[in-house]
């Protein structure tokens, strides 16, 4: 059954793990009543996406809509997949090409819904990329910080300690939180780091906000070019740890909420990206 079909409520089958069934559409609301999309002038459309089984027992999350996370959901016997970029984007040309195609080939004949969160992901408080970054990294606080067509998206941390941490605890910190990996960086600011204004993905541009509310250091997923020279002579610590790897807390985090506050299972299927 199919979420435009939600007026109609057949009785649930009984089954023999004990684990609840969700209705699709009460998934639905809570993600949008959590997450507050509206406002956000975003790239794409935030919510359900594609529309699949009607009864949900179990969600996959992952971070990018792609044909090996839709099958990984099949194969895990999901009903709905969660994801932080979804499958169309207001960058792409009118119409379906042939790899949006397969991909909505395989929700389609594995009746699976696909719901997808992009800067109100981003934005959250608690569950978002952001302020999760902040946690591992060990903030005591954090605040809105990375105006984005006038919406903050990311935090801006404060650690604990009263003389700051060292740059090469800081490092040590942000490969733990983002999967080990070591992040690019330009060492350019203070041997001792008290601020740091964070925002994951694509967002090397923020640095400029970074500088201006006289951070310490700054991390988002990839670089560009030219903010290397811009950190260096502003004298602030860059960080680039990897679009993917900085964004996997949030929807981790929101399939966990919802798995609790449903009785329903979740399982995050990690696919990394070297970006």
């Amino acid at each position: 059954m199919r979420f435009s079909d939600w007026r109609v409520r057949p009785v649930p089958f009984p089954t023999t793990d004990h684990i609840p069934i969700i209705e699709l559409p009460d998934i639905v609301l809570e993600s949008a009543r959590l997450l507050d999309p509206t406002g956000f002038e975003d790239l794409g459309p935030n919510g359900l996406q594609v529309s699949g089984a009607f009864e949900v027992r179990r969600i996959v999350t992952g971070v990018s809509a792609q044909v090996e996370l839709f099958e990984r959901a099949a194969e895990l016997d999901a009903q709905l997949v969660l994801v932080h970029h979804g499958l169309f984007w207001n960058f792409h040309p009118p119409g379906l090409d042939r790899r949006r195609l397969e991909r909505l080939r395989v929700l389609l004949e594995h009746d699976l819904s696909l719901l997808a969160y992009h800067l109100p992901l981003d934005a959250h408080p608690e569950i978002g990329n952001n302020a999760l970054l902040a946690k591992a990294l060990g903030c005591e606080s954090h605040e809105p910080f990375g105006l984005y067509r006038e919406r903050a998206i990311g935090r801006l941390g404060r650690f604990p300690e009263v003389e700051g941490i060292g740059v090469g605890e800081l490092v040590e910190r942000v490969s733990a939180a983002t999967g080990g990996r070591t992040p690019l960086l330009q060492g350019a600011g203070p041997d001792r780091v008290r601020t740091i204004g964070i925002v994951s993905g694509s967002a090397a541009d923020s640095l400029d906000e970074a500088i201006e509310r006289g951070c310490d250091a700054f991390l988002t997923g990839e670089p560009r070019e030219h903010v290397m020279a811009d950190a260096r002579e502003a004298g602030i610590h860059f960080l680039a740890a990897g679009h993917y790897a900085t964004e996997t807390h949030g929807i981790r985090a929101l399939g966990e909420r919802l798995a609790e506050r449903f009785g329903i299972e979740h399982v995050f299927v990690d696919l990394p990206n070297p970006v």
